[in-house]
Parts: structure tokens; sequence; C-alpha cells
């Protein structure tokens, strides 16, 4: 993982590479291949759920009436699909405790 505490791509490629034993090349395949798939899935409106960390859900949400904060007017914001997650009670477990 990098200095700044954000997993990435290359992070993810790495642990495959040296955890699996695959080419650098083929791990990076790989994960892009995985992240397609599942970019893919959501696109079509479904959800993704990965057993034991968690599931992406897509949500519509409704048209509504928004203020500006700073000047108080009131603005439609428009109907939008948004993701969300949701992490499995395994998931949740491990990072109350740490690990």
């Amino acid at each position: 993982m990098t200095e700044a505490g954000t997993l990435t791509r290359a992070d993810l490629s790495e642990s495959l590479h040296r955890g699996v034993g695959l080419s650098r090349a083929d791990s990076a395949r790989l994960v892009e291949q995985i992240l397609d798939k599942m970019c893919h899935a959501l696109s079509q409106g479904e959800n993704v759920k990965i057993s034991g960390f968690g599931t992406f859900v897509l949500r519509d949400k409704g048209e509504r009436v928004g203020r500006n904060p700073k000047t108080g007017v009131e603005v439609p914001i428009a109907p939008r699909r948004v993701l969300t997650f949701r992490a499995s009670q395994m998931m949740r477990d491990r990072i109350n405790n740490g690990g």
C-alpha cells in the first residue's frame, strides 16, 4: 500500500504477483479484468457482491429540491443513480478487531 493509505491497482497487482506467483504483466491484466467486469455489471444495473467483502449496490434517487447554503436559493436536483457500498459482516468484524 502507498504511504498515503490508499490501495491502488498497482498494489493489488503487486500483491497477486508476490502471493500467487503470477508475472507482473499477468497480475496487472487480471486486476484490470476484474475491475472491468465489475464496472460493466454496475453499468448494466446489476449489483456486485463479493463474498466476505461486501456489496456494491446501485440506488436510484428521485428528484428533490436542494438549497444553496450560501445564498439560500432553492435549486431542483435532478434524479440520478448512485453507487453505494455495504461491507459484509465479516469485513466489519475484521475492521473493528484491527485486522
